[in-house]
């Protein structure tokens, strides 16, 4: 197995991606030495706004599977939340997605560790422009349905700004609290801190469950159901369950795989706020293996 695909050559390397994630990681060691219980509260309600809401429910049940519908406004806030988790912004989040289960372990997944290795899944591919992948334009055509929605490509559009507005008010909020040492505090436990840990465990997606865990269905790919990171990522780790049935808003389909996105689409449906919840299909006709790894 290659350390690094073909095409990852230094001349290919997406340096701003690699200065912003290098920088945020830095801040999240610094955060280490600037501690107070204001920042790590606002952190901690941050990994799950942006986190559950705005990548679970938003950008991959919402906007990629279509696992619900909703109002605008209600899907403009969730997707506003997925832009705040630092990881693209909808259009670019939603086309590689739809990209991976199109060859899911096979090319033109792209970031299989099948293909290539488990640090290539997990990050690396961030790091380096392919060209056998998406550009601009192909990811536009890829997401069509979104942007029929003027607002979510108005959104999408203002992806770096908004993220630069949540880190200045962030600072301004800590500062207020405690002058400069709050300010601090504040930015480097909930902007730079939160987005490490909602980036590494979105991540753990793309990685861990493709390699460990076991599985309830065949599939033509490594899907995985991984305990640990459906823990991390509010149900998300049941990833062989939503490879066998892609659209079902239900990622835990045996009694113990407790999926609590799942319970949150089912409450917003409760009050109104969803509908045409997609149910897992065919549960009774699909193969089980049920193998541990």
């Amino acid at each position: 197995m290659p350390l690094l695909p073909d095409h990852a050559s230094i001349s290919r390397i997406k340096l701003p991606v690699v200065i912003i994630i290098l920088l945020t990681h830095l801040g999240a060691v610094a955060a280490l030495f600037a501690f107070s219980w204001t920042g790590v509260g606002i952190a901690v309600a941050l990994c799950y706004a942006t986190g559950a809401l705005g990548i679970t429910l938003g950008y991959h049940r919402l906007l990629t599977h279509g696992s619900f519908r909703c109002h605008p406004w209600t899907r403009y806030v969730l997707t506003i939340l997925g832009c705040l988790a630092l990881q693209g912004g909808p259009v670019s989040w939603v086309a590689y997605h739809r990209l991976h289960h199109k060859g899911s372990d096979h090319a033109p997944d792209p970031h299989s560790p099948k293909v290539v290795n488990f640090l290539w899944s997990h990050m690396l591919w961030l790091f380096w422009s392919d060209p056998g992948l998406p550009d601009e334009a192909a990811e536009r055509a890829m997401t069509r349905d979104l942007l029929r929605d003027r607002g979510l490509d108005r959104i999408h559009r203002l992806f770096f700004l908004l993220n630069l507005a949540l880190g200045l008010a962030l600072f301004g909020l800590g500062y207020a609290i405690d002058g400069w040492a709050g300010g601090w505090s504040v930015f480097l436990w909930a902007f730079c801190m939160r987005a490490v840990l909602v980036w590494h465990s979105t991540w753990f997606v793309n990685s861990a469950t493709h390699l460990w865990g076991y599985r309830n269905y065949e599939t033509p790919d490594n899907s995985r159901n991984t305990w640990w990171v459906a823990l991390l990522t509010f149900g998300e780790g049941w990833h062989n369950n939503h490879h066998a049935d892609q659209r079902s808003a239900a990622h835990g389909h045996r009694w113990f795989e407790i999926d609590p996105t799942y319970l949150v689409i089912r409450l917003l449906e409760r009050v109104g706020l969803a509908w045409d919840v997609v149910v897992p299909r065919h549960r009774e006709r699909m193969s089980r293996v049920r193998k541990a790894a």
